[in-house]
């Protein structure tokens, strides 16, 4: 079996360079899993060019540090910092590097590190902070809107004919908000936030968010269409629903406090309003807007520059990321307009550049699950179009970006009814949100992407995009690799096709993430679809982050196709730190003509209570796209462990080693190759209304002595192949349908 790991293909002879390295603490690498990790980590070519540079901070607190950055067999290059990070403004040379760092006030280096860029390192440059301040402030207003946004009177045949759909859609929509929004009020919500979060307070926090989206969304497309039309009846509403927001308490449920969501959402939403309506605005209208945002703002900066800016040492703060974006925007916009988003901009714009996620290595992805990928991707689209056309710097063509929109086709590939792994994960795929994301790009693989989708995207977005999108000058359009994984998230994918429908799927998880944020306890876990229809589906529903419901059992090892033992205990899901201890890893991945293979190890998230927990699976190319996973289990003591799945529809079990899945015209046969793991049916919470879920295992029982095999065929179709499990000396082999695999 060939196995290959990504991202660590540097040459070994630069990891002998340094055997001999200073044998102290290398004080860069953290024992805290929530400090940030150095990087580049040793011997990875390196996605983006010019990487970014990150290493933990120094016990003693420097003002600064200085960063050595060095080719082999050529001069170092020194910068000084005041941070605990480094993006460079210029590519560097394709070659291999070492890299190093001490606190200025001391001799203490870290240990060299060594990375590559090569002709696949993806160019990404991101000027200082005073040429994009420069950049920005000479540009005309409104900054946020791209060139090809001109009055609807000068448009040509061929634009009006493609857009004018959208702008009838965008003008009913407004007219129609215009009597059905009521005004907002701080009275609407009399509920004192507290810890813990209540039903009460989290039902109150989410009509927050959505009234004060609902308002922002009208008075961005009445200030766009204003710009497009000049229909004073945009004007008017514009300006209703700016005074709106401008009239709420800074200091009321609407805050930074209380509601971070809504207080950065009426902050961008105002400044970028002020930005469209520039020259129709009156100046005192246009004062009380400002100091809306430069109060609102200033909280949100203050927030997350304390301690010389916390998420530089603590990145794992999904709010706290978001924030910093819209920082980025809000600051960007304001430059010139509110003297303190000079200092905003400073302190939020190249730091965001470079590290728009914790949720993944520089290759993309999303640790916290697809649905979460969606809904950062819709954001992004909204904060990245007004930003990257105010600053020059095309924030979609950053590796990571393209690596987000990979990591979308892979797990929610077209036709897909659901989403993969973590919090609402078993809700359906918004397609407007990656068609629009994806038409931002020139990529072949975003080209094939966004026709496969079909449909379009949100209207609003729409309008402000450039004209033509980018998509269209990519005249290839062409589907990812049918298995790939990302390493640096614990994510793997297998497609009998990708590029069709009717395609087979499974998507493996052991990630290092553990159960952290909205990841659960489901290392090792597995999920299949077939043609679209989900079959071994993860079981439960998304009410809200933290709910009992969410902690007993959504969260839960049990509600996963993954393995739990004596009665559903499973991965230990508690603490904060110990979620990204108590993890997972994938251990060998191979692709090949015939088959696809991956193995996870996630022996660390069961938390002491098992000695070994690895899951191996194979894709069975030539045996018609079964699957073959086989689970190894250990413990110190007598154990009867569950191989546990869960169904859309309720599954029929033919027998002690046999149950069928059946949904609409798909199906997958599961048949226990060990005679001792035996299939019984259990029953778990009730699911949400009007939905269908079963749930079931395979037991076996094991004594502690010796190590537990689960060896189970996922027949997709079934198609009842004949199978075969032979032993010569120590070597077994399993033969499906005439094709053979070696247990290793």
């Amino acid at each position: 079996m060939k196995f290959h790991r990504k991202g660590l293909v540097c040459a070994a002879a630069l990891a002998s360079l340094f055997v001999g390295a200073s044998a102290r603490a290398d004080w860069v690498q953290a024992t805290d899993p929530l400090i940030v990790q150095p990087s580049p980590a040793m011997n990875q070519v390196q996605a983006q060019n010019p990487p970014g540079f990150t290493w933990a901070r120094h016990s003693t607190g420097p003002a600064t540090y200085e960063l050595e950055i060095t080719p082999v067999g050529g001069a170092p290059t020194k910068v000084v910092v005041d941070r605990n990070w480094y993006l460079p403004t210029k590519a560097l040379a394709l070659g291999n590097y070492t890299w190093r760092v001490r606190p200025s006030n001391s001799s203490q280096w870290s240990n060299p590190r060594t990375f590559s860029i090569t002709s696949k390192s993806n160019l990404f440059e991101v000027p200082d902070n005073a040429t994009l301040r420069a950049r920005i402030t000479n540009k005309a207003r409104p900054r946020s809107l791209p060139a090809s946004f001109t009055p609807y009177t000068s448009w040509s045949t061929a634009k009006r004919n493609e857009l004018d759909a959208y702008v009838s859609r965008m003008t009913n929509e407004i007219k129609l908000q215009i009597n059905a929004l009521p005004a907002l009020n701080d009275a609407r919500w009399p509920i004192v936030i507290t810890t813990p979060l209540t039903a009460g307070m989290a039902s109150q926090q989410t009509d927050i968010r959505q009234r004060i989206n609902e308002v922002t969304r009208q008075l961005e497309a009445s200030a766009v269409m204003w710009r497009m039309k000049r229909d004073p009846l945009f004007l008017t509403e514009a300006l209703r629903r700016g005074d709106h927001l401008a009239s709420l308490d800074t200091n009321g449920p609407t805050s930074y406090a209380n509601q971070d969501q809504a207080t950065r959402q009426i902050s961008v939403s105002l400044i970028k309003a002020i930005d469209i309506l520039a020259g129709d605005l009156d100046a005192t209208r246009k004062a009380r807007w400002l100091n809306t945002v430069k109060v609102r703002t200033e909280e949100i900066y203050r927030n997350l520059a304390g301690d010389n800016g916390r998420l530089d040492q603590y990145p794992f703060d999904s709010h706290g990321n978001t924030s910093l974006i819209f920082l980025s925007l809000i600051s960007t916009l304001a430059l010139g307009d509110i003297p303190e988003a000079q200092k905003w901009f400073d302190f939020s714009f190249r730091a965001y550049a470079n590290a728009p996620s914790p949720w993944s290595g520089p290759e993309g992805g999303y640790a916290n699950g697809t649905a979460y990928a969606e809904y950062a991707a819709g954001y992004l689209v909204a904060l990245w179009d007004p930003m990257s056309q105010a600053s020059g710097v095309n924030f979609y063509a950053k590796p990571w970006a393209l690596g987000l929109l990979d990591f979308a086709t892979q797990f929610t590939p077209p036709g897909s009814r659901v989403h993969a792994f973590g919090d609402g994960s078993e809700t359906k795929p918004d397609t407007r949100v990656w068609h629009a994301f994806g038409s931002r790009m020139v990529s072949p693989r975003a080209a094939w992407y966004v026709s496969s989708l079909g449909g379009t995207e949100d209207t609003l977005s729409l309008l402000q995009a450039p004209y033509p999108m980018p998509v269209k000058g990519t005249s290839v359009k062409s589907p990812p690799s049918n298995s790939f994984y990302y390493p640096s998230v614990g994510w793997a994918a297998f497609h009998s096709e990708i590029g069709k429908t009717s395609r087979t799927s499974l998507y493996f998880k052991s990630s290092p993430y553990g159960s952290f944020n909205h990841s659960h306890g489901d290392q090792n876990g597995i999920l299949l679809s077939v043609a679209g229809q989900p079959l071994l589906v993860k079981a439960g529903w998304y009410d809200w982050y933290g709910s009992p419901y969410w902690t007993d059992w959504y969260h839960q090892t049990r509600s996963q196709n993954a393995v739990t033992f004596d009665g559903g205990k499973g991965q230990m899901v508690t603490g904060y730190r110990e979620q990204l201890q108590r993890n997972g890893k994938i251990t060998g991945f191979s692709a090949q003509p015939s088959y696809d293979y991956v193995e996870g190890d996630a022996t660390a998230a069961y938390g002491g209570q098992l000695t070994m927990a690895k899951r191996q699976v194979w894709h069975l190319r030539n045996a018609g796209n079964s699957m073959l996973v086989r689970d190894r289990l250990a413990s110190t003591v007598a154990r009867t462990y569950e191989w546990n799945i869960h169904t859309p529809v309720i599954m029929t079990v033919e027998n002690a080693l046999n149950v069928k899945v059946a949904a609409g015209s798909q199906s997958v046969c599961l048949r226990s190759l060990n005679t001792a793991a035996t299939f019984a049916k259990w029953i778990g919470p009730g699911a949400k209304t009007n939905v269908v879920e079963d749930h079931g295992a395979f037991y076996l029982k094991n004594d502690g002595k010796s190590t537990a095999e689960f060896l189970v065929l996922l027949d997709v179709g079934c198609k009842r192949p004949e199978v075969s499990v032979s032993t010569s000396g120590s070597v077994r082999t399993v033969t499906v349908a005439g094709q053979s695999i070696t247990l290793n």
